[in-house]
């Protein structure tokens, strides 16, 4: 009988690109711990030193400052020389100078440690996003960014909270930066043995991943098209757009610029609010320490599934437009200020209130870093994000300090919660006026059926 042959399966692509982003969370969710951990421990802290609420607001804006400095450099380098090596240093830098926090005699000592920990740690989210960006096709880009970027930004105020206040009150407070010290230096060898700039470089990430990343078509051509959303898109202002390859376009582009502005506004209050959330537990609702290191972690709980859920539904729901997502979290961070304004004097509502503000605040945060992806090509978008991140963190800057002289002023939390509605408020007005780019037509899942 002749013989038969069963022709041989296509291989399947490999995963190892949610690999990649499996580190991309465990280490920003130390870099955002190193830098977090100052508002946990401002409460001890005022034990050692004379702190008024403006000095505490600028230890956390010091940090704002070195790290809005360093972004644009940074981006600029990885657009031209790749991601691998400065991220490594940054990691391992950040590490370095997280333990040397611990070792300071003085109020102004600190205040200048923040700000090179925001000068060392300032190339790491650049890389981040330029990773996610080469790493992720169209299709997964907020859902990655979501999960593994904007949630370690929540995952480590969930977890720091309980694990400084317990450091700090068995150890003392010197301890907490000595042990946070060790897991970057860890990842550091970690992401410099396997992140790689692109897929192609990397061992572990095969042909068939690699197509599917450029989402190549069986025919050779490479997109993907959004379906029409009807007046959505007329709200949102969807439009086809070049995309932005100069250095001149981004600086002269009010997509990017207005992303830059509305950013800057929302992290206004997410890095108020981080900042402040713990002595406001303490001092206005009395909360003992190791309460307050619980019910501070609730809105970063709700933030983190908040910035999965956002990521999900920009990329699935609304079909990779961002602007939707964006728009809601603006409006409804106002809804829910008003909300912690009127919370009545009960700890599981306060608690409560503060996982929806944070859930809320998230929905659209992975869309502020996804946004630029589909307006600029690869080698703009380093660039591009570092200006988004660089701007919009000189809100981390600036609003702790506002937020300590407003209550230094009134000692009201309330009119600190205000100052955030407003915020958010405007950033939804500059949400508005963005256009959204996408590439009309059928989806390739459409065009199937």
């Amino acid at each position: 009988m002749p013989s038969t042959t069963v022709p041989a399966s296509a291989p399947r692509a490999s995963r190892f690109r949610w690999a990649i982003l499996g580190i991309i969370f465990v280490t920003y969710t130390i870099n955002f711990a190193d830098r977090s951990n100052i508002g946990v421990l401002i409460p001890f802290l005022k034990m050692d030193f004379t702190i008024n609420n403006l000095e505490a607001g600028a230890l956390m804006s010091f940090f704002f400052l070195g790290y809005a400095v360093s972004q644009i450099p940074a981006g600029l380098f990885y657009g031209r020389f790749g991601v691998r090596g400065l991220a490594t240093a940054s990691i391992f830098g950040f590490s370095v100078v997280t333990f040397l926090l611990g070792t300071i005699n003085a109020l102004a000592s600190m205040k200048w440690l923040r700000f090179l920990l925001g000068l060392v740690e300032g190339p790491t989210p650049v890389g981040i996003s330029a990773t996610i960006n080469r790493w992720f096709p169209p299709r997964e880009k907020a859902t990655a960014t979501g999960l593994g970027y904007i949630g370690a930004t929540m995952f480590a105020p969930i977890v720091v909270p309980p694990i400084a206040v317990a450091i700090a009150v068995t150890l003392g407070w010197r301890w907490v930066f000595y042990l946070f010290a060790i897991p970057g230096l860890l990842m550091g060898v970690v992401w410099f043995l396997f992140v790689r700039d692109t897929p192609a470089q990397s061992p572990h990430c095969n042909r068939q991943e690699q197509a599917y990343i450029k989402e190549e078509k069986t025919d050779g051509s490479v997109g993907y098209a959004h379906r029409d959303l009807g007046l959505i898109d007329k709200i949102i202002r969807a439009r086809r757009m070049p995309l932005v390859s100069t250095l001149k376009g981004i600086f002269s582009s009010w997509d990017i610029l207005g992303d830059t502005v509305a950013y800057f506004l929302m992290v206004c209050v997410l890095q108020g609010l981080l900042t402040w959330i713990p002595s406001y537990l303490v001092t206005a609702k009395g909360y003992p320490f190791l309460k307050m290191g619980f019910v501070a972690s609730a809105p970063w709980v709700g933030g983190f599934l908040g910035s999965i859920v956002g990521g999900w539904v920009s990329d699935k729901v609304f079909d990779r437009r961002r602007k939707p997502t964006m728009l809601i979290t603006a409006v409804a961070t106002v809804i829910m200020m008003y909300i912690l304004i009127n919370v009545p004097e009960n700890a599981s509502l306060v608690a409560a209130a503060l996982f929806m503000v944070g859930f809320m605040l998230n929905i659209g945060w992975p869309a502020f870093t996804a946004y630029p992806m589909g307006l600029t090509t690869g080698q703009t978008y380093p660039t591009a994000i570092a200006v988004v991140n660089s701007g919009g963190n000189i809100g981390g800057f600036v609003s702790p300090m506002i937020a300590g002289a407003l209550l230094d002023a009134f000692h009201s939390y309330n009119v600190v919660f205000t100052y955030f509605a407003v915020c958010a408020l405007l950033g939804f007005l500059v949400i508005l006026t963005l256009r959204e780019p996408i590439t009309p037509g059928k989806s390739p899942q459409d065009a199937a059926a």
